[in-house]
Formats: structure tokens, sequence, C-alpha cells
């Protein structure tokens, strides 16, 4: 992914500024028509995560309708929902994460989407057609899509499989786990025999145990330079995000290796939604038309190094090796049991409250 691993670390801020604004306010490839006076005019306007829509297919979209694309960036979910939540963003698509386009559903900040004015939905991967988040892709078109797992170095553990090498005492002094709280709670729930989705009080107390007693072996925690800590062998593992970074270590060491963990790890994606009040609603349609085909999609792993969530993409990319790259592409069969992190709504207290005695601990 062309995000980087910090942006990462604000994912639990967002979820919790978010979700209180929650509670407030809810007590194959198809061809693209130019927009027309109707539903806005030649223009679009999209607020996306950096790096993630490649200049490349921006361009090329451009060239072909004549429609002029204006790309604003934000570095976290929690910055693109405030903006919205003004009501006067002036943007015809944003680009939500799994659990922030619940959120912006539940604050009516998002509209259903016209699937009669979509083409390409059958292009995406079986698992991103009817996601638990967004049932029948309803109110969003996921783009592109990562993994939460572990990586970690052969010179200094042979093999590994399961989260619970980053829970062995073997490794003392030499293990990391990523400075963010939900990300932490998906091995601690799952490394305890739950869910990684779980919002039962009694099982956010058990993985809060574990990772209680998980604390007094590690190294720290980091969400920045984890990659590079196990290239150089000052870390033998470390629970990671798929993406750039990770993905150019594992390319260019060949002792480091990233895993879906046996007990599911997670997955996450970024995808597009029509904002309330989009002016330029013809040419938002065309865009997603235009990204959903599959030599279009091919370019976010090409140019953005990031896996597509269109399957159909995968025999247009050029760069082979990223298929084969775990950090990038996990194997269909790695994340059978991976769950989609969604917004654990009120369980939120029980996370914040946990994390605190972890960190404190």
């Amino acid at each position: 992914m062309s995000r980087t691993t910090v942006s990462r670390t604000l994912l639990a801020t967002s979820v919790l500024t978010v979700t209180a604004l929650l509670a407030t306010a809810c007590g194959g490839s198809g061809s693209t028509t130019a927009a027309t006076s109707s539903g806005g005019g030649k223009n679009l306007h999209v607020y996306a995560w950096a790096g993630e829509i490649p200049d490349t297919v921006i361009k090329g979209f451009e060239k072909e309708t004549g429609i002029k694309v204006t790309v604003d960036t934000f570095d976290s979910n929690e910055t693109m929902t405030a903006k919205l939540s003004t009501g006067a963003s002036g943007y015809d698509l944003v680009e939500p994460s799994q659990y922030t386009v619940q959120q912006l559903i539940g604050q009516q900040l998002i509209q259903p989407l016209d699937h009669a004015k979509i083409e390409g939905l059958d292009n995406l991967a079986a698992k991103f057609r009817d996601p638990s988040y967004d049932k029948g892709n309803k109110y969003s078109v996921p783009w592109i899509w990562g993994t939460t797992g572990f990586a970690y170095n052969d010179t200094c553990i042979k093999s590994a499989t399961s989260w619970k090498t980053l829970f062995d005492s073997a490794h003392k002094g030499k293990l990391y786990m990523l400075d963010n709280m939900l990300a932490a709670y998906i091995a601690g729930l799952q490394v305890t025999g739950h869910r990684a989705t779980s919002t039962d009080k009694g099982e956010i107390a058990e993985a809060t145990a574990a990772l209680e007693e998980q604390k007094k072996i590690l190294a720290g925690y980091n969400s920045t330079n984890y990659p590079q800590l196990l290239s150089s062998g000052q870390a033998c593992a470390a629970e990671a995000w798929s993406g750039t970074a990770m993905a150019k270590v594992v390319q260019s060491n060949k002792n480091v290796h990233y895993v879906i963990p046996s007990e599911g790890g997670s997955i996450w994606t970024d995808g597009l939604a029509v904002p309330k009040g989009a002016k330029n609603v013809t040419s938002a349609y065309a865009f997603i038309n235009y990204l959903l085909r599959p030599e279009v999609a091919a370019q976010a792993t090409d140019d953005g190094s990031s896996a597509s969530a269109n399957q159909a993409a995968r025999e247009h990319i050029k760069d082979k090796a990223a298929l084969d790259n775990p950090a990038i592409y996990a194997p269909d069969s790695a994340i059978a049991k991976a769950d989609f992190l969604l917004d654990p709504g009120t369980a939120m207290q029980y996370f914040q409250q946990g994390w605190t005695k972890v960190k404190a601990s």
C-alpha cells in the first residue's frame, strides 16, 4: 500500500473521535461516460488517502473524459470525517476505510449508490462484493486492501505461523507490537481464542490480561520503523501492517517473512463513497466506473504499490513479483479466517479502559 505505516497509528484515535460524533448524530470492463450538466459539470473533487490513487490513474481519466479532477489528501479517517461533518466539504468522492464506512452511514454523511449507474462491480474479488461492513456494497466500492499480521526474521526465529510467537518469552526483548490500540487487540483477542471483531466485555478483558502479560517481554510498541528493525535483526518478530514499507523489506531481505497468523489476523480496505450533497455526481460515477476497469485497477499495484480489491485486475498487473509478496497480496488461503475490523460502537469503552491498563502495567 502507498499509505505510510505511521498513518495507521491514528486508527484508534479516529475511531474514538468518530464514535463520539456518531453518538451525537444518531442518539467486466465498462465504458466511462463524460459528465454532463445533469448531476454535475466537468469537474470532480476527490478526498483520498495520500498516494492511494496514482497520478497515472487521474491523468488517464482526465484525458479520456475531459473531466478535471482535483484530489485533496488526508492522513486519517478522523480528518476526513470531520471535514464531511461540516456539511459543506465540496467533495464528490471520498475514500473511507471499512469501519469508517459504517460510521459515515450512521451519521448520514454518505449516500446510497445507484448500482444501475455502476459498471464492473463483478470485477471485485468475492470478499469485497458483499463485505460485512457494507452489505451489498450499498454505500461504497472497495478500491485497495491490506492486512494486519506479523513479520519475523528467520535468523532469530526459524519459522512462525501463530500470534503466540509474539507472546513467547524465549524472544524477550526482541519483540514489538504496533503502537495502536485496536491493532494490538487483534492479536490479544485472537491469541485467547476470540474473534478480532469481538465486542464482548469478558472477551476483551481476557485479551487485556494477555496483553498485560505480554508487555513484560516486549522491546516496545512501534508503528513506524519496525520493518527496518526486523531487517537489521534488532527485532525477532513484530506485529505488522502489510504495505509498501513492509513489502520492500520482505522483497529485499530473504530472512524477513510477513505472515497472516493462523488465528486469522485482519483485513482492511479503503473504498470510494459519494458524500451527501455532492455536486458532481455524474462525474463521481464516471470515475468509479473507470477505477473498476481491470487494467486501471492494476495501476493501484504497478504505480501505487497497493493490493487492488479488483480480482480481474490481477492478470493486468505488470509487477508479477507483487502478486507473490504476502506483504502486498496475502494468499487467499491465508486470509480465509481474517476479519474486517469493524466499528466496535459502545464497546469502544472496554478497549479504551483495557488499553489504559496495558500501557500502565
